[in-house]
């Protein structure tokens, strides 16, 4: 195998899109678009890889990382020029380059990589990546000589009515002989309306030399959109989440309503699960066999063990045990870890906080900054004080404890081992194994109290 690099082009700015926001770097699925492209290219065994930036370079760089080096593209002259910053890299050097837009985020790996081995089996020096439409208005039209090659590439408005009826487009996916294409760009012109240096004059360069130019065809166009303004930005949503849910569904997960369940790319989701519609489950999330996930739920980077059951509720960053009970309407909050089978019921908020084995927080309380030890149980309203407006504090509930309802354990503050706190108790010192604290005022009963206050009134 020949050595192998990749130009992705993200210098333009998309003026299209109307917004603050680098095009690039709107989201597709809860991903910038340029690092889908980066992504699928990595996968293919590159020697480099090299993104041509321009505005909003520092952003792309802090989204991309090391995965791939850099070349700025100071003045937009045009996508020949943009490919030409890589020279530094890449000039002189044997092997295949393909080139990428940045903003094709459907395409996959699988079609990039067929593309790359199809030029390099038919030893062309250029490979077009085409599709074919029923409609093909608007797109350049790929003309084949009588060896199949590639003659040319015209646009619409430049086509004769015999060219026009050619359904094979050009997607903007090229793969060159790397030698071939650098020193072929020396040599495009601007000479055209825009004034610009196009990266498709690199083919007829090559045709005049008597080169190889050839074609390779995917059937599944939609791969290849690129994303130009808010509209394509939510068909390409829309494409790559159907993609996403069918992938999983095959899987043997059961999507409810498979067209209202979203689904980031990086999640990895087991058989047998079952998630409701309106879902939304994103980032570096794991979600273990036979767990139900309720209507409306919302899961983010967090960890979700075999069997639980979460009906309409909200984790973020968290890890969640097997066989627990979650909701409905629970938030469990960042660096909270929740061990098996416990329940966390309706309107419970928990907060970088640990709860062990088969406790209860059943319903309206609030567990922040807290170590919750086994089968504790803690009573409706029971609020842990852990803020004194400056800084943070711990509560420590330990094994077996029991919390009554509309309790407040003012933190730092330790219950201990079997201990029982009474209903309505404001706690502000620790409570020891198995005792009982009461920390509220006593009751005090007015006989006749209302008659009295009655004629007064």
């Amino acid at each position: 195998m020949s050595n192998r690099y990749a130009v992705v082009l993200a210098a333009g700015k998309g003026t299209r899109m109307k917004s603050k926001l680098y095009k690039v770097l709107h989201p597709v699925c809860g991903k910038p678009m340029v690092e889908h492209v980066v992504n699928q290219l990595s996968g293919l065994n590159l020697n480099d890889m090299i993104t041509v930036i321009g505005f909003g370079a520092e952003l792309v760089k802090d989204q991309l990382g090391d995965r791939t080096n850099y070349v700025l593209q100071e003045e937009q002259l045009g996508t020949g020029h943009a490919v030409q910053m890589a020279e530094p890299y890449l000039k002189g050097k044997r092997g295949t380059t393909i080139v990428v837009c940045g903003d094709t985020p459907l395409l996959t790996g699988e079609t990039l990589g067929q593309l790359m081995d199809f030029h390099e089996n038919e030893q062309a020096q250029v490979t077009v990546l085409t599709s074919k439409l029923d409609d093909p208005t608007g797109y350049g039209r790929v003309i084949r000589n009588e060896q199949n090659e590639v003659e040319k590439i015209i646009e619409h408005k430049d086509a004769n009515e015999i060219e026009k009826q050619v359904r094979e487009i050009n997607t903007g996916v090229y793969c060159f002989d790397n030698e071939l294409l650098f020193d072929a760009l020396d040599n495009v012109s601007n000479d055209n309306a825009q004034g610009e240096y196009y990266l498709p004059d690199v083919l007829s360069i090559a045709k005049e030399s008597h080169k190889k130019v050839v074609a390779y065809t995917t059937d599944n166009f939609e791969e290849t959109i690129g994303v130009n303004d808010r509209v394509a930005l939510a068909k390409a949503e829309k494409i790559m989440q159907k993609r996403i849910n069918e992938e999983h569904m095959r899987n043997g997960v059961s999507l409810i309503d498979y067209e209202n369940t979203y689904i980031g790319p990086d999640v990895e989701i087991e058989s047998d699960v079952v998630i409701e519609p309106g879902c939304k489950i994103t980032g570096d999330t794991v979600i273990k066999a036979g767990v139900s996930i309720g209507l409306n739920s919302e899961i983010v980077d967090s960890f979700v063990d075999e069997g639980t059951e979460i009906k309409q509720s909200i984790i973020t960053e968290s890890k969640i045990g097997k066989y627990v009970n979650i909701g409905p309407f629970a938030h469990i909050r960042p660096a909270s870890d929740i061990h098996d089978q416990v329940k966390v019921g309706n309107f419970v908020e928990v907060k970088k906080s640990e709860i062990d084995q088969n406790s209860k927080v059943s319903h309206l309380s609030y567990i922040g900054d807290a170590e919750v030890g086994k089968d504790a149980n803690i009573g409706c309203g029971t609020i842990t004080v852990n803020y004194d407006g400056k800084n943070k504090h711990k509560t420590i509930i330990e094994d077996g404890a029991f919390i009554g309802c509309n309790s407040n354990l003012v933190a730092p503050v330790t219950i201990e081992k079997g201990a029982y706190v009474a209903a309505g108790s404001t706690i502000t010192k620790n409570v020891p194994e198995k005792a009982l604290s009461i920390a509220r005022s006593r009751q005090e009963n007015k006989e006749g109290y209302v008659e009295r206050l009655r004629k007064r009134q």
